[in-house]
């Protein structure tokens, strides 16, 4: 005789039981015949790639909306300064043309501002000794291009004196944008 018994035990009828409910689709866990983890999982993916494209649209929007300022002219100029005549001369090197006409000249003596700056282009201004030269001059044209001069004489009247020995800056400007920042020592 043997005491094991053909029907299942009870931890086997509960493990039967739990499987028999799965693949019967029993609504405590599933819905509509779908694994709710499954739907889960669906949901989270969906919802991940909302998130990106709309991160990635603000993006775009974003960057289309940026405007990028004009850079100006792109040169080069070779400062020289004569402390003896108290002349500053600038000469374009190489690069674009400059429209005299939208420059603005900031001199500095030692880091000084001159109490009057060249108000380029003219024929006559305080604190400047006659016309300056080249396209500085209000006479010639406005263009300032690769191989030309222009200087001014700066007046015994403008302060503070430029002389032998003195660190002399000139800033160039055009519309608003720095194109050169020049600095020598005077001779």
């Amino acid at each position: 005789m043997s005491l094991r018994s053909s029907e299942p035990s009870i931890s086997d009828r509960n493990v039967e039981h739990k499987s028999d409910r799965a693949s019967k689709g029993s609504a405590d866990e599933t819905t509509f015949g779908y694994d709710t983890r499954a739907v889960s999982r669906l949901v989270g993916v969906l919802a991940l790639v909302a998130i990106t494209v709309l991160l990635a649209t603000m993006v775009a929007v974003g960057a289309s909306t940026w405007s990028l300022e004009s850079a100006g002219p792109t040169a080069a100029f070779d400062l020289t300064v004569d402390g003896e005549e108290s002349t500053v001369a600038i000469d374009h090197v190489e690069g674009d043309a400059v429209d005299v006409a939208e420059l603005s000249v900031q001199i500095t003596v030692d880091g000084e501002g001159l109490a009057d700056q060249p108000p380029v282009p003219f024929v006559g201004a305080d604190g400047f000794d006659g016309s300056p030269t080249g396209p500085f001059n209000a006479e010639s044209d406005s263009e300032w291009r690769t191989g030309e001069r222009a200087g001014v004489t700066v007046a015994g009247t403008n302060d503070p004196d430029i002389e032998s020995g003195d660190t002399v800056g000139v800033t160039l400007v055009v519309d608003g944008t720095r194109i050169a920042t020049l600095e020598a020592t005077a001779t």
